[in-house]
């Protein structure tokens, strides 16, 4: 799964890389949890791209209870096609979500340590994504939401966990916003090098933030 991630790049970096104007400030974000709003891009109705914040956890349009979100960060790439839950928004709502870097913890005996997860030259990237608007009946308001698309881990991946999001760069990032069906069956092809170095548990507090979360505390891996 995909629990944790940061995204602290200036907001100029989001124009340069997905093609999106701003005029929204984005902070900068080490700790970035479940039920928060992050920054996302998707197609707005006439086809252009707009940098928006949604808030983490997919609430389908027909839910009656926006607490279903808190149960909902990630949809499986081999089922996301199909599940009642994600269907309608895999067919017409998508989005990518900017990154920095993710968490991901290994096990090690009784023990699990958070490494932090970047692409190997250091640039932002993107996090396939599903967005949906879910509307109040009762009080008219709405809330637009985002779950992150997981799958198998790969090589560098397996050793720290078994599933890993979809990262996709710039020029994949345009093919999913189309609407490209084939790109979740090409994940390993797609996915840029990694590096990843473990990082302090502070990390496991989502209330905690602040770029030394980042910091390396053992070897980096490659």
């Amino acid at each position: 799964m995909c629990g944790r991630f940061a995204f602290y790049s200036p907001s100029e970096a989001a124009v340069a890389l997905f093609g999106v104007s701003t005029s929204i400030a984005i902070e900068p974000r080490y700790n970035i949890a479940p039920t928060q709003f992050l920054a996302a891009v998707r197609n707005d109705d006439n086809q252009q791209r707009e940098l928006v914040m949604l808030r983490w956890g997919l609430v389908p349009f027909w839910a009656k209870d926006p607490s279903i979100g808190n149960r909902m960060i990630n949809a499986r790439a081999e089922t996301v096609a199909e599940k009642p839950s994600y269907r309608a928004a895999y067919r017409h709502r998508r989005c990518v979500v900017l990154a920095d870097g993710f968490y991901e913890w290994q096990r090690e005996g009784d023990t699990k340590t958070p490494y932090f997860i970047s692409l190997a030259n250091g640039s932002p990237f993107a996090l396939a994504g599903l967005w949906e608007n879910w509307t109040d009946k009762e009080s008219g308001e709405s809330l637009q939401t985002t779950t992150l698309i997981t799958t198998a881990a790969n090589d560098f991946m397996t050793p720290l966990h078994h599933r890993m999001p979809v990262i996709l760069e710039s020029g994949t990032a345009g093919e999913w916003l189309a609407g490209s069906n084939d790109m979740l069956d090409d994940v390993a092809a797609i996915t840029p090098a990694l590096q990843a170095w473990p990082v302090d548990r502070r990390v496991n507090n989502a209330r905690n933030e602040g770029a030394d979360l980042i910091n390396s505390v053992g070897d980096i891996l490659r």
